[in-house]
């Protein structure tokens, strides 16, 4: 019997980076994947951490709304 060939590394993909939309490898070479470089990394890292980035949630309803019945 012979042996079993190792598997096959995956292929390259080339991907819009999310922060300039540039093209950017999504591979394991590429430290900032899926960013194409340490400065869109940083930049959205930033965006994050500057809470720009936000999900809007629907408004809590007011104490004396009527509407619903008091929960006991």
């Amino acid at each position: 019997m012979s042996e079993p060939s190792p598997p096959s590394p995956p292929a390259r993909r080339r991907v819009r980076c999310p922060a300039c939309g540039g093209p950017a490898w999504y591979d394991v070479d590429n430290p900032w994947r899926p960013f194409c470089s340490e400065r869109c990394r940083t930049h959205d890292l930033g965006a994050w951490a500057s809470e720009s980035y936000r999900v809007d949630a629907p408004a809590a309803p007011d104490d004396g709304d009527e509407s619903t019945p008091p929960l006991h």
